[in-house]
């Protein structure tokens, strides 16, 4: 899984803090320090827009959407 994000978004902040304790494997790939992520978010969805939660190829937005999803897993 990949999570597209920055540290200073608080959407983004409030999946980080519901991840740490899950123990899942998710790269975290900040789309302001690297620019490529960036790109390649856009590439993928269309959208800059984050956090963006990718697993297997298919995008998810939205920071209720995507700590429910995690906890679930």
């Amino acid at each position: 899984m990949i999570l597209y994000q920055y540290p200073q978004c608080p959407f983004c902040a409030r999946v980080l803090q519901a991840i740490k304790p899950l123990n899942l494997d998710i790269e975290l790939r900040n789309t302001i320090t690297n620019p490529k992520y960036k790109q390649e978010l856009k590439a993928l969805t269309g959208r800059t827009t984050v956090p963006c939660l990718v697993e297997n190829g298919k995008p998810m937005f939205e920071s209720a959407d995507i700590i429910k999803y995690l906890k679930s897993k």
